[in-house]
């Protein structure tokens, strides 16, 4: 298969659990290669997400590195055969890279939890909100810019909004439902479309008040993705160049963890449901 470019983190991703499947079983790049009749300098690349991998060497290389994880095996493989273009890539080369890549990790989610501290999260952002968003960083971007990060955004609402949407869990804090991001109004529109998206069967939305005693979690803001299969989860943490994707095993657990804790601590849902529509009120 020819050389990637620039592989997508999904492309990256699969690369990666190849890799720890090997070094579980024990086996040398060199070794490994061997068994599919490569080398070790291509084993590399498919291992980085530089050169692609057929489904034959998918399951050849699970066979002999001992995995009898076979729903993981079969993940690994749809990823190594994906060849859809999703939406995202009509921004490819107009946006960061990162845009598309937490896309197409949305995409293929089979459910999510966020915890947001400051903002409203991006899958529950009207344009007015979002566009205020991207105008309030320096350097400036210009309107065209900003435009299509709006637009993305937008698109990005499929995920919880399709016939088929994915399950999303989120807790949001008091503060980000009273900063007005944008104007009066585009506040008051914003609560109105959380508590509209609320009511959906497949979204669960909690609030932490200010008023909640010994709160010590602010720091803890996170995006939790569900991969096919547990091990194929991916935690989402901002960094000064975009989303930074998290796929240690250790870590996912301390986050699905944290999130679990700050669930405890929130109002149930409608109770939330009851503090959002007074804020709205209020505005």
């Amino acid at each position: 298969m020819p050389r990637r470019r620039q592989p997508t983190a999904r492309q990256e991703r699969l690369g990666i659990e190849l890799r720890k499947l090997r070094e579980a079983a024990g086996l040398k790049a060199r070794e490994a290669a061997a068994l599919v009749g490569s080398d070790s300098a291509q084993m590399s690349q498919m291992e980085s997400g530089i050169a692609g991998v057929s489904e034959e060497r998918v399951r050849i290389l699970a066979a002999h590195y001992s995995c009898g994880d076979q729903e993981l095996i079969e993940a690994l493989v749809a990823m190594a055969t994906d060849r859809a273009r999703g939406w995202w890539e009509n921004y490819r080369g107009l946006l960061p890279t990162p845009f598309l890549d937490l896309a197409e990790l949305e995409h293929h989610s089979t459910h999510r939890l966020d915890v947001e501290f400051l903002h409203v999260p991006g899958l529950f952002q009207t344009e007015d909100y979002a566009r205020a968003v991207f105008s309030y960083r320096v350097p400036e971007l210009p309107d065209s810019e900003i435009e299509l990060r709006v637009s993305h955004r937008m698109e990005r609402k499929a995920v919880i909004t399709n016939p088929a949407p994915t399950p999303y869990e989120v807790v949001i804090h008091e503060a980000a439902l009273r900063i007005r991001v944008g104007k009066r109004a585009a506040a008051r529109d914003q609560l109105a479309r959380i508590l509209e998206l609320s009511e959906a069967d497949h979204i669960t939305v909690r609030v932490i008040p200010f008023e909640l005693d010994g709160f010590a979690g602010a720091t803890n803001a996170m995006m939790y993705v569900g991969g096919a299969v547990p091990k194929l989860d991916t935690a989402v943490r901002d960094a000064p160049h975009g989303a930074g994707f998290i796929d240690s095993e250790a870590q996912l657990g301390t986050f699905r963890t944290l999130f679990r804790m700050v669930e405890a601590v929130s109002l149930e849902p409608t109770r939330s449901r009851s503090f959002i529509h007074q804020l709205a009120k209020e505005l």
